[in-house]
């Protein structure tokens, strides 16, 4: 680990990664985080780099990893993800910059990079549940007119949910019968589907994904990077 890390990062580190944590907690349990939520840990952020021995750098690597800031938006405002993710890798960006324990390397990326690789665990959750229900004689796609190949991209989307709640519905009726539909849902337009027996992918709160991106990014790196590299 390296041993240059100051008080100032330190105490980044921790406030972002109570930032992160208690927002999971709070979109897990509400599925909506106040934009104050996130400006004032970011105002805090901002006034914790006077406090450092070395300001004009700090401040000098904030705007480096506020470069972030633009794609996120763009991100959200395509409805990927929502408001509430982009304003906590904002955030996070000007709390701990780019902070890591390790040697290896990192960007004002890896955070969103290494969640993203996070977010293949929801599809290995979804075909697993549906391998279970198949295995335990349930026909999962009754009435279902399609491919073979849609049905497989559906199990790993979503499944069957007998009472929805946090998740979008990704079948249809076209004349009479049910199709698929993968259509790209906006994270925060789109209302949630509370129709029983209904195929739905799950709404997983992304900011999960986000605070393991951070954890990873502090004592791993940056996945990709570290693998590319070879380091």
């Amino acid at each position: 680990m390296i041993e240059s890390l100051t008080n100032y990062h330190i105490v980044g580190i921790g406030l972002g990664l109570i930032m992160l944590i208690l927002g999971s907690i709070i979109d897990v349990w509400k599925r909506e985080i106040h934009d104050y939520y996130w400006i004032g840990f970011g105002i805090i952020g901002f006034l914790l780099v006077f406090l450092s021995s070395e300001i004009i750098p700090n401040i000098l690597m904030m705007g480096f990893a506020l470069i972030i800031a633009p794609f996120v938006i763009l991100i959200w405002r395509i409805g990927l993800f929502g408001g509430a993710d982009a304003f906590a890798l904002i955030a996070l960006a000007v709390i701990a910059p780019m902070a890591t324990f390790t040697e290896n390397p990192v960007t004002p990326f890896t955070t969103l990079s290494n969640a993203a690789i996070l977010f293949v665990i929801p599809f290995l959750i979804n075909i697993t549940r549906n391998v279970i229900s198949q295995s335990k004689g349930e026909n999962i796609f009754e009435g279902f007119d399609e491919s073979t190949i849609k049905k497989i991209v559906a199990a790993f989307m979503g499944y069957r949910s007998k009472n929805p709640k946090f998740g979008f519905a990704i079948e249809k009726t076209e004349n009479g019968k049910k199709k698929i539909d993968l259509t790209i849902h906006h994270a925060e337009n789109q209302e949630f589907c509370t129709t029983p027996n209904t195929w739905i992918t799950p709404g997983i709160p992304y900011l999960l994904l986000i605070t393991g991106g951070f954890v990873i990014q502090l004592f791993f790196g940056d996945i990709i990077l570290t693998k590319f590299l070879g380091t």
